[in-house]
């Protein structure tokens, strides 16, 4: 390594003469030129003209370590570029380079000299460093093509340069915290180089600096700290605190890490091996993506027109959608008219909810919409409290894996003509239609219907509805528990007295916690080219258990204890099933009943009892009820070994143990989690609460699951996402305040097993809130071609309106950087 001399008390002459000249201009060997602009509001600058090579650098790898400081150098700059230095003479030689170090600041105003670096690294301290035409030169530097490597003090250099502020990103807020804390960094980049092989929750000590802004959004964040896991100091960012990051920036690639404040960081193999993917980056060496959460980089389009007044002729009652091989979206109305339409409530009426669950098709190619089909159903009664309201009729849609070939589509729905007024009795059904793939037209004469269970629906809410398909062509099927939580003050609906004709309708325990119900579940069936299912092998239950005089349970059922899984998703790479339900609701935790309304989203690998109505979260249990008083509270349930002991259940009474969720909020907070006692029951108390996960909360609160993204390197698509989401699941809610609309990931070794995430991002400039943007998300879903289709459903409830609207997202951020033309060695391209 070579090191030049020392100048620490250099003054702002720079190159004066030159500038009062009006022009610089130092030769290289060849190459185009670029010019630099100094900052235009510095005393006496001048344009300067630089002479650099374009790209600067070449296959003989150099870099440059710059480390002046306005003050008394810090003490961490001799481990750093040793560290530096080590990283360029190890490692495989393809990523190998040669470092020089100096704080001589006249390098930037010597373009033979400049031009010869691939990257620049600033191991700067605080303050002005750069005359001028210093500033100028490094601009010029990376408006050829030069590489930038900020670390961690280098956010305080020149800061009085709007033109550095936006080279290394941020700056440090006040009240940055100053000593040495351990803290945990989430690594949300798992492809960039310089995170790729790095622990998904690295812990690690440093100095944590804050933000006066937070540059998510402008910069692409390979990485944050978490702040729960250390004390931030007065000026914390939150949980989305970026501590890494990078850009491509004036023509250059900029990386900037605020990690690095010790001397010890430079001893970290960790440390070292983040430093050298970001090297790999800025010198040219090898490609990476630094554009993927650029909120600028994506477009938010609407796709439908609001209806012709008095007609859905664009979209019904948004409930849900498909995206089709072919590029068209099959999405469905739930049933709810046309408000100028009138809304039958009385259960003597023959008509009483009767509407039309509606499918439009949307071909791209055409831009135009046509009505498909429309279901009679039950669905249509309007708003109300929970005796009068109903969310039952067309609940969900999916397409044969074969749909190209035999137009095959399954419909899960509320039929009208099987209601029992008398009883307040429906049947809920999975049927298959035939869609014809030229017309855009439903054959309605075509229906098989593959399964049907009965619902009471003499109170509403909660009917699940999602469907997906795994790679084995077995179909899942979310229903809902279909039950009010009104009678138990908002916890767990165990209320058994409540009952219509003899059916409860405030007992989970008759529905989603029992083993003989398909209500409250998640099934699994095989569905037969002849209208039938069978019933894969690895189901919760197969039907034939004899446990307690047997006939107790139900063979379809994958997934029990759920509350309204309106939307779930199938990762068909792994088979993995992510499923969103919504909570009760209750508005705060209490130490009698147990925990707030938990709204849950959980990653699901194999069969299993996921809690509802006796445990929630991270097997946070309720109290039993029971008669002949259920306002006098029992003991607490046993997550690990529950037991249904309602007067309304058929099914078992020793249930399977219950799995923890992913995700759950109340509007307490993300992952709200608290002391146990000796039993390992919560104190439910809110002073003693702890916030797993606040990157989000509640309130009104509805989850709304979405996919899991997969990357087609194959596809030709100019509007698909990058593979920087590859494997982030979508996450979001009904609503878009403090709700989660994030891309989650998840731990391979804990995802199943109640694992919480280990990063989340926010979503919601991209997918954009707010009255103008998609406020209230229905439904979300990946096209073939990598952009996303997003259902709004407006803001009035039970009807459409004239913001309730498809939408389409899409991504124009380019191709990876440096081009392959420009790579420093042409044989590393990735």
């Amino acid at each position: 390594m070579q090191r030049t001399p020392h100048h620490r008390s250099r003054s702002r002459r720079g190159l004066a003469a030159a500038v009062a000249a009006g022009a610089l201009t130092a030769s290289l060997l060849g190459g185009n030129a670029a010019s630099a602009r100094p900052d235009p509001g510095a005393p006496g600058s001048m344009a300067t003209t630089l002479s650099l090579p374009s790209p600067p650098g070449g296959a003989n790898v150099k870099v440059l370590v710059f480390h002046a400081s306005a003050t008394e150098e810090s003490p961490t700059v001799d481990a750093g570029i040793a560290a530096i230095e080590r990283i360029g003479l190890t490692g495989p030689e393809a990523g190998r380079f040669k470092t020089v170090a100096t704080d001589d600041a006249s390098v930037f105003t010597n373009g033979k000299q400049l031009g010869r670096y691939n990257a620049v690294v600033f191991l700067t301290g605080g303050g002005d460093v750069l005359d001028p035409e210093q500033e100028a030169g490094l601009e010029a530097y990376m408006e050829a093509g030069g590489g930038f490597l900020g670390i961690h003090d280098a956010a305080r250099t020149e800061p009085y340069s709007d033109w550095f502020t936006g080279l290394v990103g941020a700056r440090p807020a006040a009240g940055s915290p100053t000593a040495v804390q351990r803290a945990t960094v989430e690594i949300g980049d798992r492809q960039h180089p310089a995170t790729k092989n790095l622990p998904l929750e690295w812990k690690r000590p440093d100095k944590w600096l804050n933000w006066k802004d937070n540059p998510s959004g402008d910069v692409h964040t390979v990485a944050r700290v978490r702040e729960i896991t250390y004390k931030p100091g007065t000026s914390a960012n939150g949980w989305d605190h970026p501590v890494s990051w990078c850009r491509d920036y004036d023509g250059g690639r900029s990386f900037y890490t605020a990690m690095g404040g010790t001397v010890d960081s430079f001893s970290e193999t960790d440390f070292r091996d983040h430093l050298r993917g970001a090297l790999d980056w800025t010198t040219r060496i090898s490609q990476a993506d630094c554009k993927a959460t650029i909120t600028s980089n994506y477009t938010a389009e609407r796709v439908t027109q609001p209806n012709q007044p008095g007609e859905n002729d664009q979209i019904g009652e948004p409930h849900g959608l498909v995206t089709a091989p072919d590029g068209r979206v099959l999405y469905i109305g739930r049933g709810g008219a046309d408000s100028s339409v009138p809304v039958v409530t009385d259960w003597a009426d023959p008509n009483v909810g009767k509407g039309l669950g509606q499918i439009h098709v949307y071909d791209p190619a055409t831009k135009k919409v046509t009505l498909a089909g429309e279901l009679t159903i039950f669905g249509n009664k309007g708003g109300g409290d929970e005796l009068i309201k109903v969310e039952e009729g067309l609940l969900g849609i999916e397409l044969d894996p074969d749909f190209e070939k035999n137009g095959w589509v399954y419909l899960h729905y509320t039929p009208h003509d099987k209601i029992d007024r008398d009883k307040q009795m429906a049947v809920r059904q999975v049927s298959r239609f035939t869609l014809d793939l030229a017309t855009n037209k439903l054959d309605l004469s075509s229906e098989k219907v593959l399964l049907h269970w009965p619902v009471q629906i003499h109170s509403c809410c909660h009917a699940g509805g999602g469907m997906a398909w795994d790679s084995k062509g077995n179909l899942y099927i979310a229903t809902g528990d279909n039950n009010s939580s009104g009678f138990s003050d908002g916890y767990s609906g165990n209320n058994p007295q409540p009952n219509y004709k003899g059916v409860s309708f405030s007992d989970a325990r008759r529905t989603a916690g029992n083993t003989n119900n398909l209500n409250g579940k998640i099934l699994r069936i095989h569905p037969e080219d002849d209208g039938t299912y069978t019933l894969p092998a690895g189901n919760l239950f197969t039907g034939k258990e004899p446990d307690e005089g047997g006939g107790k349970t139900r063979g379809e059922i994958y997934v029990m204890g759920v509350r309204n899984p309106a939307r779930i998703s199938i990762d068909k790479s792994t088979d993995t099933l992510y499923a969103g339900w919504v909570g009760p609701d209750a508005g705060a935790p209490s130490t009698t009943w147990g925990p707030a309304k938990y709204d849950t989203f959980a990653a699901i690998t194999q069969a299993g009892n996921h809690g509802w109505p006796y445990c929630m979260g991270n097997k946070q249990p309720y109290r039993d009820r029971n008669l002949p008083d259920p306002s006098k509270p029992l003991g607490w349930y046993d997550c690990d070994h529950p037991r249904n002991e309602s007067p309304n259940n058929d099914g078992l009474v020793k249930l399977p143990p219950i799995t923890s969720n992913t995700i759950w909020y109340s509007p307490q907070g993300g992952g709200v989690d608290y002391p146990r006692d000796a039993n390992g029951i919560p104190s439910y108390k809110v002073e003693d609460q702890k916030e797993l996960l606040p990157w989000l909360k509640g309130g009104g609160q509805a989850t709304m699951n979405g996919p899991v993204y997969r990357y087609d390197a194959a596809s030709t698509s100019a509007d698909k996402w990058p593979s920087y989401w590859d494997g982030k699941w979508f996450v979001g809610d009904f609503y878009d305040d403090t709700q989660p609309r994030h891309a989650v990931l998840t731990d391979p070794r804990t995802v199943g097993k109640g694992g919480l995430p280990t990063h989340a991002e926010s979503l919601k400039e991209i997918i954009p809130v707010g009255a103008s943007g998609i406020r209230n998300l229905m439904d979300w879903k990946f096209a073939p071609d990598g952009s996303l289709y997003v259902l709004d459903y407006g803001r009035g409830f039970f009807t459409s309106d004239s913001k309730s609207a498809l939408w389409r997202v899409t991504y124009k951020g380019g191709a990876a950087t440096p081009a392959v033309k420009d790579l420093a060695r042409k044989a590393a391209v990735q």
